[in-house]
C-alpha cells in the first residue's frame, strides 16, 4: 500500500514549457535541408519519444537513408538556437511548480530531452525547483521505458509508487506508469484517454490541483498515491 505523496516527477517539453512548438520548427528545418517534408502523423508519434528515436522516424518518414548522428547534431543545434530565445512556460505550470515547492514536496526534471538543451530550458525553469533532473541520454532506455523515472525517484531517495508524475504524452505516461507511478496528464500536442492509473486534466495546469484538499482537474485532485 502506498502512503503519502513522496514526490512530484515534471515532465518538461509540452509539460511545463511550450517547447513542443520549438521542436516543430526545429524538425521542419531538418526535413527541408534533408529535401522532404515531415507529416503530421510522423510529428505526432515523435511527441515525448527520444532524439534518437524521433530522428528514426524522420527518416522512415522521408523515406531517405540518411546519418542519424549528422541528423541529430542538426537538429540540436538548430533547437538549442530557439531555445535560447522562444521558450515560454505552460499556462498554469509555473503556477503548480511555486505551489510544489513552497508546499516543501521535492520535485525533480525527468525529460526525453538532452542534456545539453535541458540546461538551456532550466535557465527559464529555476535550477532550484528541483532536487534530482533526469535527461533522456543519462538512460539506457529513454521513456517510454520507466527507466527515467525510476533514476528520478532513485535520486529523490523515494518509492515510485508514491510519486505524481505529470506528463503531457502518451509515451511519457508509458514510461512513468510503468514505474508505479500515480500520473496527472495534461493533454498538449495529442489526446489522451482515461485509465484507472492517472487523472487527465485540462491542458492548463492548476496550482490548486496540487492542494491535496482544493479542486481542480474539474473538481478532482492529483492523483491519489495511497492505493
Amino acid at each position: 500500500m502506498r502512503r503519502g505523496l513522496a514526490a512530484v516527477l515534471f515532465d518538461m517539453d509540452g509539460t511545463l514549457l511550450d517547447s513542443e512548438k520549438i521542436w516543430d520548427v526545429a524538425l521542419d528545418d531538418l526535413s527541408h535541408y534533408l529535401g522532404g517534408e515531415l507529416s503530421a502523423q510522423a510529428r505526432e508519434r515523435m511527441v515525448g519519444s527520444s532524439l534518437a528515436r524521433s530522428i528514426a522516424i524522420l527518416h522512415d518518414d522521408l523515406g531517405i537513408d540518411a546519418d542519424p548522428e549528422s541528423s541529430g547534431g542538426y537538429l540540436t543545434e538548430r533547437t538549442a538556437e530557439l531555445f535560447r530565445t522562444d521558450l515560454v512556460w505552460r499556462p498554469g505550470a509555473q503556477e503548480l511548480l511555486v505551489a510544489v515547492h513552497d508546499a516543501g514536496v521535492p520535485a525533480a526534471l525527468v525529460t526525453s530531452t538532452h542534456r545539453r538543451l535541458t540546461e538551456i530550458a532550466l535557465d527559464t525553469l529555476g535550477r532550484t525547483q528541483f532536487k534530482a533532473t533526469v535527461c533522456g541520454d543519462e538512460v539506457t532506455h529513454p521513456k517510454p521505458a520507466p527507466d527515467p523515472y525510476l533514476r528520478a525517484a532513485d535520486l529523490l531517495g523515494v518509492d515510485p509508487r508514491s510519486c505524481v508524475a505529470i506528463e503531457d504524452s502518451p509515451l511519457g505516461i508509458t514510461s512513468a506508469e510503468a514505474a508505479g507511478c500515480a500520473v496527472l496528464a495534461v493533454p498538449s500536442e495529442v489526446p489522451i484517454a482515461p485509465a484507472p492509473t492517472r487523472t487527465v486534466c485540462s491542458p492548463t495546469l492548476p496550482a490548486s490541483a496540487f492542494r491535496r484538499h482544493s479542486p481542480g482537474c474539474g473538481g478532482s485532485v492529483l492523483p491519489n498515491t495511497d492505493r
